[in-house]
């Protein structure tokens, strides 16, 4: 900061009494133009004097503090303003220790950035504290104060993870339990066994690893609640420095900022995010001018960005996995009961039993994430019913898959057997 530098060098003291000292000492030099020095010599004497006085002088009083009753309650003492909470019982607090490099804190940072650039917007702070609520080695990830995951973790001790790769008859020993993150078989080691682990093909984490992948994961599942008005206001600022038409087709009219945080949450739970702004943006334009229904515009901007969709469980090239619904099956949920607040067909607990142990079973049998392709009046209540209870089902509609995307269809549920007809995968090309 030059001109701090500079006002700094002009309030110091010590710089003035020299200049005075040979202004003066100029001045009464025969032939030299007295009017001119000796009243500059006079001025930097002054301003010498001045300075010094005020640096000796004592400081000013503080302020006496108010006096706060001891029945006043604060919004502070009584409100939490952080959207997300990482609790640690008393025996982890040594994580966040800044004596032992604050290993938890370093994590959280590297997982919040990532994030943000996963999901195109830029995440809250989030907080770290201790909580006698907890067991000494428990910890909890609070969204908006309701518990998103827990675990329980070794302080001092390395997590080896059994990720499939590690060798028969290892012979590693420790405490047996499961990854947080993944379910995952796992060991809790000392940590000179860590090279012994990592030979016999075990993932090797520490405790702080566990901590900020198990928060990720429960973040990334509830992405959707980070996203406020606040940081769609933000997200829509960066949009219209680069394009300002397309903005102004959307926002304030016909969609005002409540309203367009409602259809990004919709999207982001859906899991599209906002890391490419401009595709969004032109699809949310286009659906808008064929229905401004908040469902109708979900749903066509589903369909325009089904790519995004279907490259969450396939790699570009590979056929999506695909399961489907006999033909009477989906007949009856589409003609049963209709729930009259939402408009979306209400399905049977027998038959959303069936289904979701039927997804399950074939999911565990491909060994990879697969696709429900069902008609687009179905897809949200069976969205809803599979999303939490079969999370490596993701439910499309039809009209949400690309025309381009092979697929292998690897079963039928509910056909007249009343289990999926499991075959061989059949790769087809969809036509356009």
């Amino acid at each position: 900061d030059l001109a701090g530098q500079i006002g700094g060098q002009f309030a110091d003291p010590r710089g003035w009494l020299p200049v005075a000292l040979i202004l003066g000492a100029v001045g009464v030099v025969p032939a030299m133009p007295q009017m001119i020095f000796l009243p500059g010599a006079a001025i930097a004497a002054t301003i010498w004097w001045q300075l010094k006085r005020r640096a000796a002088a004592p400081p000013p009083p503080a302020a006496p503090a108010e006096e706060v009753a001891p029945d006043h309650i604060a919004l502070a003492d009584v409100s939490d303003a952080t959207l997300v909470t990482i609790e640690l019982g008393y025996g982890l607090v040594g994580l966040v220790d800044a004596a032992q490099g604050s290993p938890l804190i370093t994590r959280i940072t590297g997982i919040r950035k990532q994030l943000s650039r996963d999901l195109g917007f830029v995440l809250p702070q989030f907080r770290i504290r201790d909580s006698l609520d907890l067991a000494a080695q428990d910890y909890a990830v609070l969204i908006g104060g309701v518990s998103a995951a827990r675990g329980n973790i070794r302080p001092g001790k390395l997590l080896a993870i059994d990720a499939g790769d590690v060798r028969a008859g290892h012979g590693l020993t420790g405490e047996a339990t499961r990854d947080p993150s993944f379910d995952c078989p796992a060991l809790w080691i000392a940590a000179s066994a860590r090279d012994h682990a990592v030979a016999e093909g075990f993932l090797v984490v520490d405790p702080s690893t566990v901590i900020a992948t198990h928060a990720n994961q429960a973040l990334l599942a509830e992405a959707h609640q980070l996203l406020g008005p606040d940081e769609v206001r933000e997200w829509v600022d960066g949009l219209k420095s680069r394009a300002p038409a397309l903005v102004e087709a959307v926002h304030p009219d016909p969609l005002p900022l409540a309203a367009l945080t409602r259809i990004l949450r919709a999207l982001v739970a859906d899991g599209i995010g906002l890391a490419h702004p401009q595709p969004l943006f032109t699809s949310l334009a286009l659906a808008l001018q064929k229905n401004p229904e908040f469902d109708a515009v979900v749903d066509a901007v589903r369909a325009d960005l089904g790519a995004r969709l279907t490259a969450r469980i396939a790699a570009p090239g590979e056929p999506l996995k695909v399961v489907t619904l006999d033909a009477g099956l989906e007949s009856a949920i589409l003609g049963g009961m209709i729930d009259p607040a939402t408009g979306q067909p209400l399905i049977e607990p027998d038959c959303g039993g069936m289904i979701m142990r039927e997804v399950n079973r074939i999911a565990d049998e491909q060994g990879a994430a697969i696709a429900l392709i069902v008609q687009p009046p179905a897809r949200r209540a069976l969205a809803a019913l599979l999303k939490p209870r079969a999370p490596r089902c993701l439910v499309l509609s039809i009209a949400e898959l690309p025309a381009t995307q092979p697929i292998a269809v690897v079963g039928v549920i509910g056909a007249a057997d009343e289990t999926p007809a499991i075959s061989a995968p059949q790769t087809q090309e969809l036509a356009a």
